[in-house]
């Protein structure tokens, strides 16, 4: 399975939107680019770069724009 790379900005709406960027067949390959686009990106207008191991771009974007639940630490 391919890892596929994405820009991903959150909307106005509290939704995600991802812009594909690229896809690689070595996780390597695919780490080097993201760590370049996240150096790359300015401090005014940051922008959160991503990197997902899917089986096709179809279920990459689902699973980047699908809502998490928040992780408990520790119990009250």
């Amino acid at each position: 399975m391919p890892y596929f790379t994405y820009r991903v900005s959150e909307l106005e709406s509290g939704r995600k939107s991802v812009e594909y960027l690229d896809k690689f067949e070595k996780y390597r390959d695919a780490r080097n680019i993201i760590r370049e686009k996240r150096n790359d990106s300015s401090i005014e207008k940051p922008e959160e770069y991503r990197m997902i191991f899917a089986k096709n771009k179809t279920e990459a974007e689902t699973l980047l724009t699908a809502p998490r639940e928040e992780r408990v630490i520790g119990e009250d």
